[in-house]
């Protein structure tokens, strides 16, 4: 899985969309991509198990702890972060690619990795979604009925830390209706 990073300015071809867990990223990219054939949207890497349903090579790539530190070694990683016990991370196989034949690339990725990418590629164009309050974003964790209440608790803990981190982004959009949201970074694709 392992592939080193393209050479050269990727200046309008890295897009990142961040956010608290919970804010709706995947369905706004989701939407985004279903949109706009010309994106490519990389697929994440997690130590953590699949959930019921999701497809390993397609929803992530799961790898043990000894795949992932692999993968560290050898510097197959765009970013990589920690986050409620598991590691996730964007493997340059997941991008490189796309981003030699010239495609944009979108990552889905969480604020430590989205502040990784910054760091690494200061030409990356990084959108940070909010939630309408913290008590939406509350109200949407409770909802999904994957997280204990201690989990969740912790969740907005992070989210919290997370919202402060926003004004190190180019954009933010509001995530209190999907289809705006998406129109919205439609609009800073094309800017």
């Amino acid at each position: 899985m392992a592939a080193a990073p393209p050479a050269g300015d990727l200046s309008g071809r890295l897009f990142v969309v961040s956010g608290p867990g919970g804010v709706g990223k995947g369905t706004v990219v989701a939407a985004l991509a279903r949109r706009r054939t010309d994106l490519a949207v990389s697929v994440s890497a997690t130590t953590r198990a699949p959930r019921p349903g999701e497809v390993d090579g397609a929803d992530y790539h799961f790898l043990d702890d000894a795949g992932f530190d692999a993968l560290i070694a050898a510097g197959g990683f765009l970013e990589w972060a920690a986050f409620g016990g598991h590691r996730y991370g964007t493997p340059w196989s997941s991008v490189g690619d796309a981003l030699r034949a010239g495609r944009r690339v979108v990552l889905e990725i969480d604020v430590q990795g989205a502040l990784q990418v910054r760091a690494r590629h200061p030409d990356a164009v990084l959108v940070f979604l909010h939630p309408p309050s913290i008590d939406a974003l509350s109200v949407r964790l409770r909802a999904r009925g994957t997280d204990d209440p201690d989990r969740i608790a912790e969740r907005l803990r992070i989210a919290r830390w997370e919202l402060d981190q926003a004004g190190l982004f180019d954009h933010q959009v509001v995530n209190d209706d999907v289809e705006r949201a998406v129109a919205a970074i439609d609009r800073i694709l094309d800017a």
